[in-house]
Order: C-alpha cells, then sequence, then structure tokens
C-alpha cells in the first residue's frame, strides 16, 4: 500500500520536525509549567489527536478548501489568536490551571486536554502543512491514496505524541519542583502567560 523508500524518508522528516522546537512544543511546556506532569502530559495527547483530526481531514480532501476559500483561513488564524490570547489572560492572572497538587488531577487532565487540542484545531497553519506536507511521500500510482494518507497521519501522530508527552513530561515536573515557592509559582504562570500571548501575536501576525 506504500512506497518503502518514500516511507523510509518520512519517518526521517517526520522526526526531524517532531523534534524540532515549535509552537506546539512551547504551548506543552507551558502548559506542563501551569498544571504540572500530567497536564503537560495530556496537552500533548490533545494536540495528538487534534493532529489525526488534521491528517483526516487532509485525506478525505477537506483540508484543500483552505486553498480555494482563503477567508476561511484568515477566520480560523483569528479563532486561534483570540483563544490563545484568552489563555495568556488567564495564565498572567494566575491561580486558573487545575494543578496536581491541589487534589484536582482530573479536572486539571480534562483543562490541559481540550485547550491541547483546541488549540491545535484553531491554527490553520496545520492544516496547511498537512496540505502541502503529506502528499509529498503519496505515491498515486499504488492507488489507495486515502489510505496512505491515514497511514502517515497516523505514524506523525504517534511520533510526535513520545516527543511531545516526554517534553510534557520532563516540564511538568521540573514546575512541580519549582512551585514550592510562591515567588516562583508566578514566575511560571507569567511565562506561560507571555508563551500564549506570543503564539497568539505570531498567529495572527504571520501572513498565509
Amino acid at each position: 500500500m506504500v512506497d518503502t523508500s518514500l516511507y523510509a524518508a518520512f519517518l526521517v522528516a517526520a522526526f526531524a520536525l517532531c523534534v524540532t522546537p515549535g509552537p506546539d512544543m512551547m504551548f506543552i511546556v507551558a502548559m506542563g509549567g501551569r498544571g504540572g506532569p500530567s497536564a503537560g502530559v495530556t496537552a500533548a495527547v490533545g494536540v495528538a489527536c487534534a493532529m489525526f483530526v488534521h491528517a483526516v481531514a487532509a485525506a478525505l480532501g477537506l483540508s484543500a478548501l483552505f486553498l480555494t476559500l482563503p477567508v476561511l483561513y484568515h477566520v480560523l488564524r483569528w479563532a486561534g489568536a483570540a483563544y490563545l490570547l484568552y489563555l495568556a489572560v488567564k495564565a498572567f492572572r494566575g491561580g486558573s490551571a487545575p494543578v496536581e497538587t491541589d487534589g484536582a488531577a482530573g479536572a486539571g487532565r480534562r483543562w490541559a486536554f481540550w485547550r491541547g487540542a483546541v488549540t491545535n484545531l484553531l491554527n490553520p497553519k496545520v492544516i496547511l502543512f498537512n496540505v502541502s506536507f503529506l502528499p509529498q511521500f503519496v505515491d498515486p500510482g499504488l492507488g489507495h491514496v486515502r489510505e496512505q494518507f491515514l497511514l502517515l497521519g497516523v505514524t506523525i501522530t504517534v511520533m510526535g505524541l513520545v516527543v511531545d508527552g516526554s517534553v510534557g513530561l520532563l516540564s511538568g515536573k521540573l514546575a512541580t519542583l519549582l512551585r514550592r515557592s510562591r515567588r516562583v509559582a508566578r514566575g511560571l504562570d507569567l511565562f506561560s502567560g507571555t508563551v500564549f500571548a506570543g503564539l497568539a501575536v505570531r498567529l495572527a501576525a504571520t501572513p498565509k
């Protein structure tokens, strides 16, 4: 169903992309810093689930709508930027994240998962990435084009989850240790808010 040489090249390219620090990784670091290890890992799971949704959309041809209807791109871009700014304000205000140490682990995981998923889903650049990147490793001559898309999508999703989950776990463990100091805890909130605000500005200011 797949060209083995193309798939091998995809594995190398996907790994390079996954280990290169980017907006998703910075977001997960910030989430781990606010909510602890489980929040960091769960945020990575949310991002991974959203990435798989993007891959399915690309396989079905839905993502191509952004190439023919630019207004959809800009609507989603501004919605994503607004959501990130909302998270930034919550972080700057402090005390809004359900952290592991306050007995709200379940709420913290749900909080982290949905924010990771929504932030990624509202990023139109991820959609365009799937439209431009994945087709390079699909061989229409082999048939089963949709299945090839899905295989590539599952592969990069799992790979990204392993890398981002590790980053979220480490950042969360470090943050849990540091949060024993109120001053450091406040600094982590400010750091998270700055990351969210920076990602919002980056998303809003960078044209298609």
